[in-house]
Parts: C-alpha cells; structure tokens; sequence
C-alpha cells in the first residue's frame, strides 16, 4: 500500500475552528475564528484532503455548522472528509450534492448498521465509518455515551459493505499530544480489510516518521489536529517525509 496521507483537521464549534481535549466540549480552544481560512491554509501548505468534523452536530444528531463547512468548501479545492450529526440519507447526501468527498459515520454506525450498508452501496468510495474507542469500547454521541461493541467488533459488521476506510480514535489520546495508540490502531487495520486512518494524539514529526515505517504498511492515513496549530508538527517537513517515502 502507498504510504500514508496526512490529513489536517478542522474541528467546528459555534463556527469556529477549534480542538478539544478527550472529546470534552468544555475544553475548547479556538485556533482561527475563520475555518474557511484555515482550511485554506492547509491546502497552501500542499495537503491532499482535509478532515473536517462538525462537534456541534455530534452532539446535536443533525448538522450545526453548515455555514461554515459551506465557506470551507468554496474556499478549497482539496477534498473534505466530513463527520459529526450524519444520521440519515437525507443528510448524507445533501453533503455530498455540496462537494464533500467522503462523510463519516459515527454513531449511526452503532445505532444503525444497515443505513451504513445502504449509503455504501449507493455511493461507493464516499462512506466512511468513525470508531472513537473509550477504554476499549466503542462511544458514540459525540463520545458522550459509551457501548459495549469493542472497535473490531464494529468494524468486522462492515467488512463486506464496501466502506472506504475506518477512522479509527482512541479518545483517551485525543488532544493531549502523546501520540498515537499504533498498536490498537493496527490490531484493527489487521482485524478488517478496509483501510484504516489513525486519529488522536498525533504530537510530533516523529510521529509521523513512525506512521512511515515498514508494520504501518496497513495503515491508510492520520490525521492531525492540535499538532500542527500550535507547530509542534512542520507541514512542510512532514509532507516532504511522506513524499520522499512514496519515492
């Protein structure tokens, strides 16, 4: 498999772009009152896709920040990858009549399978789904609520559904900068043959430089947040690691 794509992420919350600490609206801080400029920023900076995820609407069920997706969508011409409040078709592909690439299906995925199945099969290459694992177990409710699916559990339910890739988060890591959990995150990629992008906790460009070695192969992708807003990860230092790795 090709090397991995850094994926930058934009998370949104009452229209701004923020990160989060372990998922806790309550630990917000705003990185750009402008989403649509930073995400233009990124696609400067020679990222491929952004990954982009409506908090609000996590927790809500149904789209909050529409407003601001909209400008990110006309602002850029990378593709998006879009998650939070994607309960119904409805909603899915009126994202995807706007121009995101791919959605993301997180609780859904638990709740209701078989809506999972259905948008595959009508858009292949466009549906993935968002396992966020808390202590092992699959949170789903913007991670408000915790199931009792373990992530391979849930991600072998789609193995035959034509899905385009897992997201793959450990909460427990996400926005605290101490690195990936690799080893879970490639237990699953080995569980599954759908491609697996590792989310939470991506720190440094050491990091990065793990993702590129040889066991990662599984690997599809990682995204990054925090990281790359307060510099501890150099955009243009880790897409010539990842280009110089694909030769």
């Amino acid at each position: 498999m090709a090397p991995v794509i850094l994926f930058p992420a934009i998370d949104l919350k009452e229209g701004h772009c923020v990160r989060l600490i372990q998922g806790d609206m309550e630990q917000a801080t705003v990185f750009n009152d402008d989403p649509a400029d930073q995400a233009a920023t990124f696609a400067r900076q020679g990222f491929e896709w952004l990954h982009c995820v409506d908090l609000d609407g996590a927790f809500a069920g149904k789209p909050m920040n529409g407003a601001a997706v909209d400008r990110i969508l006309a602002a850029i011409d990378i593709p998006v990858q879009l998650g939070g409040g994607i309960r119904d078709m409805r909603t899915l592909e009126a994202w995807l009549e706007k121009g995101v690439a791919r959605v993301v299906i997180g609780t859904a995925a638990v709740r209701d399978p078989s809506f999972v199945r259905e948008a595959a099969r009508l858009h292949p290459g466009k549906i993935a789904v968002g396992i966020d694992a808390k202590d092992g177990r699959v949170a789903v409710e913007g991670w408000a609520e915790t199931s009792t699916l373990t992530a391979e559990e849930l991600g072998r339910r789609f193995e035959d559904a034509g899905v385009a890739a897992i997201i793959y988060t450990d909460i427990a890591r996400d926005g605290i900068l101490k690195g990936l959990n690799i080893e879970m995150t490639l237990a699953l990629a080995e569980a599954v043959s759908i491609p697996v992008i590792a989310s939470g906790g991506l720190a440094s460009i050491e990091d990065v430089a793990r993702l590129l070695q040889p066991d990662c192969a599984a690997l599809a992708g990682a995204i990054s947040g925090r990281a790359l807003y307060d510099g501890r990860i150099d955009p243009t230092q880790a897409l010539a690691m990842i280009r110089e790795a694909r030769g």
